[in-house]
């Protein structure tokens, strides 16, 4: 059947309609009525008439309408805090305090919805390359397309672990697939020709050509745009700070009620006190958190997806800061994934050209597989079909782990034959070889391992009857230049690499010398240690640098054994097999070739071939770990500088040392300028990060009473000296405005040295953290210096004395108390 070529001579496209007819009908009347040739699939500009009448393969995703998400916004404890302070402003006729708290609600919403947006487009970026892809015949070439773009009429190749793109025809090959997806039944379902296999089902075994009937909204499925949907579970540092804020909630709430108790007695009325109460109880709510935490991630993602490195779950960052263990695949990632083949054994009485031909005709192009495209490379390069009667295939059956060989049926001048290629004793027992001629072709291929050779058997022989076996083929995948190095950087950021491979050990070994892994044990010694009473399997793993003859599953096995002696696991796979390992580690990360069920159980997927992105994901994981730390030091300082500061000064002075607009001020403006924080730049860790953090809370309540008592000191200096005295019958204090830049100054610089658990000067700041410190400490300058209702202006010697006192303060006295504490509390900090 033709192909139409040109969209001015192209016959109409199917309407939309002719796809459910075609699911009925048989597979030479679908592709009449798609009008497209299997053997030579739609022209490029066929499949751009089509896609004009079908549009892209996908759903439209139904997203909240941003004028809910802002108002959203006033919607969560913060907001309700804000939004009660306004209604007493309005009870007790503070007309100012309301617009201005107004004000800085919305600021608050518009802020905090900006950012999210931003982080929202890059997530959605990273969606969008997160993408399923597809097999399609094209212009008579196969080729690997995003799954978007299929349309009616494509031809589709599917294989085990992948994710059915769109509703096809089952034209070639028997498959069985898992419909759960769509049915709820667990039980694997068997596809034939002429069957439909329908979007969203996923591949477990066999493989086959589609054609395409139904793509987009019009499927069952109804749904295959988006491979990954970009979660966002629960996070441990969420927790922890859960933890930390219903701590600060205590302390304050117990400052607050001896502060209510001590103005009852003193008779200051309740209804005064309670915005001022309001407020500090707020100074322990993570205003800023959510939006800090979103953007960190985010920008954490986009990072690293420049560096190759695609996050599936914003909580991946955070896992990688923590892992202590890696698991590898060998083949693409500790090697380059290009298989040649280097030497030619012919057996009996074949030639090296017989057994190029029957292993090339047991491998399939369409595949894309490393083995099976070497073989064919081989053949083409040695002309084995050049001048041999036509062959056309009959079946295929594709590597499986439990058979571990490729056969095919084909047919030449009338008669059919069959031929096979795989592991060795598998291959030789199925020609029926006894146990000494397989010992002794297991010998010559340990000759070939010790020089890092993989070998293969190739066999030939009738449909029905036991095939001879023709020769042995050795292939090689060098190592990746680069592996060495980067398995050395990745131990000296404490993350030991082990090597998983299913070659033989001999094989293993050779390779894991060459690149600094020297220590290979074999899969089953791990099962035979596991089957003991004891620690035997931790034992082995512990001392091991990796496992040969590894199976899939045996994966699965792995990551249990190490989570089990305590460690936070990496894990690296590409099939349908490893999905479980993938999803049972803590940071399950596919590789650049992994299927699509592969990729749907990752938490990381890679780009890129090789271990240069995981250092990438480790570095970025433990910088951001290293932010949020930093955020979480200074959230308990600054809230026990705050809330005890205004406690002991009433018990001391029987005066608010600051109003509830000023502190209502000061903690938005110090709350969201710790935003970019984000940005911040930072030295990441040597070793894996935890969340045990108790030193860091013990470092940061230190700081806390420390910078109080500073700050009591000089109110009690500058109480004469700057006329802090209040007057009767003065609104406008300037006790208020004094409190509110000694509290704002301490702010801006305590953040300056809680950013570095060294001396403060040991990195530089981010611009964008810089920038955001210099506004907030010159608006609060400006604002005291012009004043504002309940803000007082101070003269500018006065205001030069409370910014110097809190930078020799914070960056002198404090910054040395820091670096005692954390050599003291947290030594590994500063290693």
């Amino acid at each position: 059947m033709r192909t139409a070529t040109n969209p001015s001579e192209a016959a109409p496209p199917p309407s939309p309609e002719t796809g459910p007819g075609t699911a009925s009908a048989s597979v030479p009347d679908a592709l009449a009525a798609l009008q497209v040739n299997p053997e030579l699939g739609l022209a490029r500009a066929e499949v751009d008439v089509r896609r004009q009448v079908h549009g892209f393969n996908e759903v439209a995703e139904q997203k909240e309408h941003p004028v809910l998400k802002f108002l959203g916004k006033f919607w969560g404890l913060s907001a309700w805090m804000l939004e009660l302070i306004m209604l007493l402003s309005l009870v007790l006729g503070h007309y100012s305090d309301l617009a201005i708290v107004g004000a800085l609600l919305v600021f608050n919403a518009v802020l905090g919805f900006a950012q999210e947006r931003r982080a929202a487009g890059v997530m959605e970026t990273l969606r969008r390359r997160l993408q399923v892809s597809a097999r399609v015949l094209r212009d008579a070439n196969w080729q690997v397309v995003p799954a978007r773009e299929l349309v009616p009429g494509d031809i589709v190749r599917v294989r085990p672990g992948d994710i059915v793109p769109a509703d096809l025809k089952v034209l070639s090959g028997t498959l069985s697939v898992d419909q759960s997806a769509l049915t709820g039944e667990s039980k694997d379902v068997d596809k034939a020709g002429g069957e439909v296999l329908s979007s969203g089902s996923v591949v477990r075994r066999g493989e086959g050509n589609g054609v395409v009937l139904l793509t987009g909204a019009k499927t069952y499925f109804g749904r295959t745009s988006q491979l990954v949907q970009i979660a966002r579970p629960k996070l441990h540092i969420e927790a922890v700070i859960s933890k930390l804020v219903r701590w600060l909630f205590v302390i304050v709430g117990v400052l607050l009620t001896v502060v209510t108790v001590l103005s009852l007695v003193r008779g200051t009325p309740l209804v005064e006190m309670i915005p001022l109460v309001l407020v500090l109880l707020m100074s322990a709510v993570p205003v800023a958190l959510p939006v800090m935490f979103t953007v960190s991630m985010a920008l954490g993602s986009k990072e690293l997806a420049k560096r190759g490195v695609l996050v599936t779950r914003l909580s991946a960052s955070e896992d990688a800061a923590t892992m202590d263990v890696l698991c590898v695949d060998k083949t693409g990632t500790i090697t380059m994934n290009q298989l040649a083949v280097t030497g030619v054994i012919p057996l009996e009485n074949a030639k090296e050209s017989d057994v190029l031909f029957a292993g090339a005709l047991a491998s399939q192009e369409a595949n894309q597989d490393p083995i099976d495209l070497a073989f064919l490379a081989a053949a083409n390069t040695h002309h084995v079909f050049v001048g041999v009667p036509a062959v056309t295939p009959v079946s295929f059956t594709p590597f499986d782990a439990t058979n571990r060989r490729t056969e095919a049926v084909v047919e030449q001048g009338g008669r059919r034959f069959r031929v096979m290629k795989g592991a060795v004793r598998t291959v030789a027992e199925a020609c029926g070889l006894r146990p000494p001629a397989i010992e002794a072709l297991e010998a010559r291929v340990r000759e070939s391992a010790l020089k890092g050779y993989r070998t293969l058997a190739v066999a030939r022989g009738p449909e029905a009857g036991t095939p001879g076996l023709v020769g042995l083929v050795t292939l090689y995948d060098p190592p990746r230049p680069d592996a060495k190095q980067l398995i050395t950087a990745l131990h000296d950021l404490g993350v030991p690499v082990k090597m998983l491979t299913g070659d033989a050990l001999a094989v293993a070994c050779e390779v894991g010398t060459g690149v600094g892994l020297p220590k290979i044990r074999r899969a089953t010694d791990l099962k035979a240690a596991s089957a003991q009473a004891g620690n035997e399997a931790t034992d082995l793993l512990a001392g091991a640098d990796g496992l040969a003859e590894v199976y899939p599953e045996d994966k699965y096995l792995v990551v249990q054994h190490l989570q089990a002696a305590g460690h936070v696991v990496g894990m690296t796979g590409d099939g349908v097999n490893d999905a479980p390992a993938l999803r049972q580690a803590e940071v399950g990360i596919a590789v650049s070739t992994a299927t699509d069920v592969a990729k749907g159980a990752a938490s990381v997927v890679l780009t890129e071939q090789g271990l240069t992105d995981i250092v990438a994901l480790v570095e970025q994981g433990r910088t951001i770990h290293q932010r949020v730390l930093t955020w979480i030091i200074n959230k308990i300082s600054r809230t026990i500088l705050k809330s005890a500061f205004v406690a002991v000064a009433f018990v001391v002075t029987g005066q608010f040392v600051v109003s509830a607009f000023a502190m209502l001020l000061l903690t938005f403006m110090t709350d969201f300028a710790k935003i970019t924080l984000a940005t911040d730049r930072v030295r990441p860790s040597r070793k894996p990060e935890t969340w045990n953090i108790g030193g860091f809370v013990t470092v940061s309540v230190v700081l806390g009473v420390v910078m109080v008592a500073e700050a009591l000191l000089f109110l009690y200096l500058c109480w004469s000296r700057f006329d802090l005295a209040p007057i009767d019958g003065v609104k406008d204090k300037p006790l208020h405005t004094f409190s509110f830049l000694i509290l704002l100054y301490f702010a801006v610089f305590s953040v300056v040295s809680a950013r570095e658990r060294r001396w403060f000067w040991a990195t530089r700041p981010s611009k964008s953290l810089m920038a955001a410190l210099a506004v907030e400490a010159i608006v609060g300058t400006v604002l005291a210096l012009v004043g504002l209702p309940g803000l007082a202006p101070l003269p500018w010697g006065q205001m030069l004395a409370i910014f110097g006192y809190a930078l020799v303060s914070c960056l002198v006295v404090n910054d040395a108390v820091k670096v005692v504490l954390i050599k003291w509390r947290v030594p590994d900090a500063v290693a």
